[in-house]
């Protein structure tokens, strides 16, 4: 059996609820064995243990170019040189609002980290406009299981 780690970051609970579908979604269809955890109970060294998938999600609202949410900050500054995730599979996904400048501009910025520490994005990321839609949720997980 797969393993898959989601960590995510949410303040409304979009992306939390979002994290959640795509865990239900991996265990039911993908046959993954899954492990869910808010980013403000995790360590960003939990990169290096041994999973089949990882899956980052930070949600984005705001007015400035970077602006991750809030317990996400301080594990995004830990995606550094000293982590090499050559050879490992990642998907990113997060809610945000187009009526910003910068739609899901957290997405972009942890999407472009991990690729620059080696990791292999196994599908486009997830870029939710508002309240997230499980249908919407489950066919991006689908192609995350066909990628990986």
């Amino acid at each position: 059996m797969s393993n898959a780690l989601i960590i995510y970051g949410s303040t409304t609970g979009n992306t939390a609820y979002t994290a959640e579908t795509i865990a239900a979604y991996l265990t039911a269809n993908g046959g993954y064995e899954v492990s869910l955890k808010s980013v403000a109970d995790i360590d960003v060294s939990e990169l290096n243990d041994a999973w089949d998938l990882y899956l980052l999600g930070c949600s984005t609202w705001g007015e400035e170019e970077i602006e991750l949410q809030e317990d996400f900050e301080s594990f995004y500054e830990g995606l550094t040189g000293d982590l090499n995730l050559s050879g490992k599979k990642f998907a990113v996904f997060g809610c945000g609002d187009s009526s910003y400048e910068y739609f899901c501009g957290a997405v972009d910025v942890i999407e472009e980290r991990v690729q620059k520490l080696g990791a292999t994005l196994v599908a486009d990321s997830l870029r939710i406009d508002g309240e997230p839609e499980e249908e919407e949720i489950n066919e991006w997980t689908r192609d995350v299981i066909h990628g990986a």
